[in-house]
């Protein structure tokens, strides 16, 4: 997340995401949305959300998912709700999801023995992307000598779909 979004110290102040709502500026907010989110209308998002904040105080999780819908205009039936993104990226963004990855990557992928895998599952293009330019960055520089076995991640057959696997990816390395 930018650094503006940085200045609370969650370890001091009791973090989540009507509380983040509350002191994030609409330019922090539309970047959340757009870099967890990667929502293409973050900004007309974060305006809809931070004008709701500023007269009827932080929405509630389902008049929070309305602003959203109103504020990204879709036609036709979407696949997936208009809000999802948002709420995505939030909820990265609240938890700090993604602050740890590189390094866990790093650590795991020294404690490989000879002929060991790595098997990582992402469940969001962000993942999946720090993940591939992590074990990339570490094998252009030497540090490691990965072979990728699985170049396309292997997609639910229609007897093992539900939609908790939709999102879901992987990929083996050795």
């Amino acid at each position: 997340a930018p650094q503006l979004l940085r200045r609370v110290d969650r370890r001091k102040v009791p973090w989540c995401i009507r509380a983040s709502l509350n002191v994030v500026p609409p330019d922090g907010l539309a970047d959340v949305i757009c870099d967890f989110g990667e929502e293409r209308h973050s900004r007309r998002v974060a305006r809809a959300i931070v004008k709701t904040r500023d007269g009827a105080g932080v929405p509630s999780k389902l008049e929070l998912a309305c602003i959203v819908r109103r504020a990204i205009r879709h036609r036709g039936h979407a696949r997936i709700d208009p809000a999802t993104r948002t709420f995505q990226a939030l909820r990265i963004w609240v938890n700090g999801e993604l602050d740890g990855l590189t390094a866990f990557l790093r650590s795991a992928v020294h404690r490989l023995q000879m002929g060991s895998r790595l098997v990582v599952i992402s469940f969001h293009s962000l993942e999946d992307r720090i993940v591939k330019h992590t074990l990339r960055e570490l094998e252009q520089i030497g540090e490691i000598a990965l072979r990728v076995l699985a170049r396309r991640p292997p997609r639910p057959g229609p007897v093992s779909y539900t939609p908790l696997t939709r999102p879901t990816t992987h990929a083996v390395y050795i």
